[in-house]
């Protein structure tokens, strides 16, 4: 089984990357677990803004798209800016959304969306607070767009308000509850993923709109 991290972080290989610390971290314990894991950076490809699965024009994000597919396990590691999310992970939410609309990632007898037994988490860092609203935002939207949330996947660390001082500079390494948390989210997350592939979901999306149709008005 597969689980895939894509890092947000802003910085490209080689340079060094706190989010990618952390993601390395849950990488290896996703390997305890006895998945195959990758972790790659969305800015060492050439992804570019927009909602369809192919944007053309040297845009990379069918390749990553792939990966996705392949996985079984997909965690987002963002950095924290301004408060905010990076604006890379924005991007792959976004790059998302074309699940609403590319019928080839959906299921032809069920409707079921491509991430349909697929499970998600999400790491976070950054130098101030933010950890919980960015949290919130990422585990939101990727449900939305049909993976599975088990309960507690994501860990975060963040520094002291106003701190220079990140992840690693900052021994995050050893802190007791980043570390906790991340144990958490990687041993449920690999339960869950064994789970969903042992038992897949049986709803029938297609069905479920027909009767939705029959029950309701026409919108305007």
């Amino acid at each position: 089984m597969k689980a895939l991290i894509i890092n947000c972080t802003l910085k490209r290989t080689p340079d060094f990357s706190n989010t990618g610390a952390l993601a390395d971290k849950a990488a290896k314990q996703l390997q305890e677990f006895d998945f195959e894991t990758e972790v790659i950076r969305l800015n060492d490809y050439n992804v570019l803004t927009g909602n369809s699965s192919d944007e053309g024009d040297g845009d990379q994000w069918p390749q990553i798209l792939e990966k996705i597919k392949a996985c079984h396990i997909l965690i987002i590691a963002t950095p924290i800016w301004m408060g905010h999310l990076a604006s890379t992970s924005q991007k792959v939410i976004e790059r998302l959304d074309a699940i609403f609309r590319d019928e080839d990632l959906s299921d032809k007898e069920t409707g079921q969306f491509m991430p349909y037994g697929k499970v998600a988490g999400c790491l976070i860092t950054g130098n101030e607070d933010g950890a919980h609203s960015c949290a919130a935002q990422v585990l939101w939207s990727l449900q939305e767009v049909g993976f599975t949330i088990p309960p507690n996947v994501y860990a975060y660390w963040v520094g002291k308000a106003g701190g220079e001082k990140d992840y690693v500079e900052a021994g995050g390494e050893r802190y007791l509850y980043t570390n906790k948390s991340l144990r958490y989210m990687t041993g449920n997350l690999a339960f869950m993923a064994k789970l969903l592939a042992s038992n897949p979901f049986t709803a029938n999306l297609i069905e479920a709109g027909k009767k939705a149709e029959a029950e309701s008005d026409k919108e305007d």
